[in-house]
């Protein structure tokens, strides 16, 4: 059974931030407030960085959307990241990213490199960014990140209109410098004139990170094969529980 995607009566595109719900109630801003001072949200709280960027469907390049991730570092070779479509305090939780380090990425079977990006020109080209944060202060970072690749899976595809998340999860691709890969320049003004960020200064002040000296082919896989991954959702048989003696 393949999966398929809810509309609204008028199947009009609604733009609205807030998914379909009751507001909130008192009591349960009082629970909130109290689970905020007395649990302690450890993963939560290891988040330590704001990164905004553009990343675009694999199924369809066309569909290109601006993405703020809230990093949480695990050790220097991999970072783990929640996904949102804005940093906004009612944004929606839109998806998740993994990065890993080219050490770690070169260790993983081809199959499932093709499922990642190179971060390299992202960085390089002033896409990525650290809001309200100096690039000289966040220069070592990007050093680092210009070396990873991510796997970035979105499960709420808000661009579209979905006020719910529906269906199965996409995987995005990162900008690239030519052909399907390049980002529009009227997000990137958008995005540039919230945070006043000049993206032809930062290309400038990064043009001396390096690279590494060799961008795997098999991550970014669209690039060499014209090729892209979907995901659809079909029934199958259960797997049976093995009988206990």
């Amino acid at each position: 059974m393949s999966s398929t995607y809810a509309t609204d009566g008028a199947g009009a595109v609604n733009t609205g931030m807030i998914p379909p719900g009751k507001p909130m109630s008192l009591e349960q801003q009082i629970l909130d407030k109290g689970s905020q001072m007395l649990q302690s949200l450890s993963p939560i709280r290891k988040m330590s960085q704001h990164a905004c960027t553009f990343a675009l469907y694999s199924h369809d390049m066309s569909r290109q959307i601006e993405t703020h991730h809230f990093i949480t570092r695990l050790n220097q070779d991999f970072l783990q990241a929640a996904v949102y479509d804005t940093d906004d305090s009612n944004g929606r939780l839109i998806g998740v990213e993994y990065i890993v380090s080219d050490t770690i990425f070169e260790t993983l079977p081809p199959e499932e490199q093709k499922l990642w990006h190179s971060h390299a020109y992202e960085i390089k080209s002033g896409l990525w960014v650290h809001p309200r944060m100096p690039d000289m202060i966040v220069m070592p970072e990007l050093k680092n990140l210009a070396k990873t690749y991510g796997k970035f899976w979105c499960t709420w595809q808000t661009d579209r209109g979905d006020k719910l998340p529906l269906g199965p999860p996409s995987l995005m691709m990162s900008p690239q410098a030519a052909e399907d890969g390049v980002v529009k320049p009227e997000l990137v003004k958008k995005r540039d004139d919230k945070y006043n960020f000049s993206r032809d200064d930062l290309m400038k002040s990064r043009i001396e990170i390096p690279e590494s000296e060799w961008i795997n082919p098999t991550a970014d896989y669209w690039r060499q094969h014209k090729k892209c991954f979907e995901v659809d959702v079909e029934s199958t048989d259960m797997k049976k529980l093995c009988a206990f003696p």
